[in-house]
């Protein structure tokens, strides 16, 4: 299995390479009606992504189950949430971004948890 960082850094990448090609299409066509989808998608699955991998890059000692549900709860915030948008702005359903925004909030919430319990870079003895 890969390291955490990377997975977290190679979601961030195709996150933000989907990010590009929808941009490109956007302005392209001269229709921005879902931009506010496309700036989730780099905020979230592409700069949150990063900052997880780095996070989990400088702090080893951080990494275990509860690091590996933060990359789960990541990638099903970006996979709910952006297309939850992206359906709800022209009228249609909510409920995606709606659950995407409840496990946007629930990553969040246990990112806050490791950072508090793990600190923030190498173990140093004392």
């Amino acid at each position: 299995m890969k390291s955490l960082p990377t997975l977290f850094f190679a979601s961030a990448a195709l996150f933000a390479l989907i990010g590009m090609v929808w941009g490109i299409q956007m302005a392209a066509s001269h229709d921005h009606t879902l931009s506010p989808a496309h700036g989730h998608l780099n905020l979230l699955g592409f700069v949150a992504m990063a900052v997880f991998g780095t996070y989990y890059a400088l702090t080893p000692a951080a990494m275990g189950r509860m690091a590996t549900l933060h990359f789960l709860l990541a990638v099903a915030t970006v996979v709910f949430l952006v297309p939850g948008i992206a359906i709800a702005i022209p009228g249609g359903s909510p409920v995606l971004s709606q659950i995407g925004s409840i496990l946007a909030l629930a990553t969040m919430a246990l990112f806050g948890l490791i950072v508090v319990r793990n600190g923030v870079g190498p173990v140093r003895a004392a």
